[in-house]
């Protein structure tokens, strides 16, 4: 059957209240300055949006204190953060961490992590990706050795977001019974952080070092499955912020071209401009068709789930970056120089692109699905 991909009211009530709340905590001054932190987010802001309004644990079940919402609810949320630029380890923490707990740990660590994540204590993440370049499970390549009941890793991970600012870190390895989940401390010994100078200021990025590094097994049996739709439920997450910072690509564009006069007329009322951003309008809307059929998926847990998570981010990441890059162009020369924001969106596209795979990764990787 198909699915309804309508927004309810409440919906709409959610989106409005988020919108209200980024306008004072993620405009672009607050932006710029975050960006320049080692931490690059602001602590009071994040505790903020895990006690007041139940961000943190927006999709953590109620009994480890969520607030038990589903991927439409998400859509929502990643929609207007994308388009505020918000500098947070919410992709992170929120969808990236919390997802693999919730589909690959034990319960004690559940219970444990998935509380102090919701409360906004806890800022943890993700380790997957490797130096050798992919995304995908495939990738990973590190094995873990035991020794009696004890493990430990070695080898590097890459690209791991907020590194640097995470209190617990959700490492996948290899063992004998397959693809496993570990849990590794900061302060564990052997284990070394090193800051990746990002493209995109807005969202840090780590290499992170282990040697001979104690770990926490906290899985149990091969996750392979249930790690690949953690990659797929987080790509879908950021499929709908890349939806929204296009959507504010669209508006800034339009509305400098109504406004921004030559030769006595508005560049708007030039054929090539009003292309532009009829093209900017179109890529958007078909991104966000792609990401609400990717979300609503998720929520409905259609069987073809996977295949519409890799459409919508091949469309996503490819709208974005284009009507961040038009955008940039109807605004002339000033549009790449600092003093206005295009710029920011233009990395954030490009960086998101790049995270958890390009478009044409999961263009081939759609292809493999649906035997092309």
């Amino acid at each position: 059957m198909p699915i309804e991909m309508s927004l309810t009211d409440e919906h709409e009530e959610l989106r409005a209240t988020l919108r209200a709340f980024l306008n004072e905590c993620s405009d672009e001054a607050t932006v710029r300055e975050q960006m320049s932190t080692e931490r690059g987010y602001d602590p009071d802001v994040w505790i903020q949006m895990a006690e007041q309004m139940g961000l943190a644990g927006l999709i953590i079940p109620e009994e480890f204190g969520g607030a038990g919402y589903g991927y439409v609810e998400l859509l929502v949320v990643m929609e207007e953060m994308g388009r505020a630029l918000l500098c947070s380890p919410y992709l992170s923490t929120a969808v990236f961490a919390a997802n693999t707990l919730m589909h690959c740990a034990d319960e004690r660590n559940q219970k444990e992590l998935l509380t102090e994540i919701a409360a906004g204590r806890m800022i943890a993440t993700v380790a997957h990706a490797e130096p050798n370049g992919r995304w995908d499970i495939e990738g990973v390549e590190m094995t873990a050795t035991r020794s009696g009941d004890q493990w430990t890793l070695s080898g590097a991970k890459s690209w791991v977001l907020d590194g640097g600012s995470a209190q617990v870190f959700l490492v996948v390895a290899r063992t004998d019974s397959g693809l496993a989940l570990f849990r590794v401390d900061p302060e564990a010994p052997g284990f070394r952080h090193e800051t990746v100078p990002p493209l995109d200021l807005t969202r840090k990025l780590s290499q992170l070092h282990f040697e001979d590094t104690p770990a926490e097994l906290i899985s149990a049996g091969d996750q392979s499955a249930n790690f690949e739709r953690v990659l797929a439920l987080t790509t879908a997450a950021l499929s709908a912020e890349q939806m929204g910072g296009a959507q504010w690509c669209l508006e800034t564009a339009v509305e400098y071209a109504k406004t921004r006069l030559q030769f006595g007329r508005p560049i708007g009322s030039y054929q090539a401009i009003k292309h532009k951003c009829a093209d900017i309008l179109v890529e958007t809307e078909f991104a966000r068709s792609a990401a609400y059929a990717a979300c609503f998926a998720a929520a409905e847990q259609e069987n073809d789930f996977l295949e519409m998570t890799d459409l919508a981010q091949s469309t996503c990441s490819e709208a974005f970056f284009h009507a961040a890059a038009e955008t940039i162009q109807i605004h002339g020369g000033m549009g790449f120089t600092w003093e206005l924001p295009v710029h920011l969106y233009f990395k954030r596209a490009k960086a998101s692109d790049l995270l958890f795979g390009d478009a044409t990764h999961h263009r081939e990787r759609l292809a493999n699905r649906v035997g092309l």
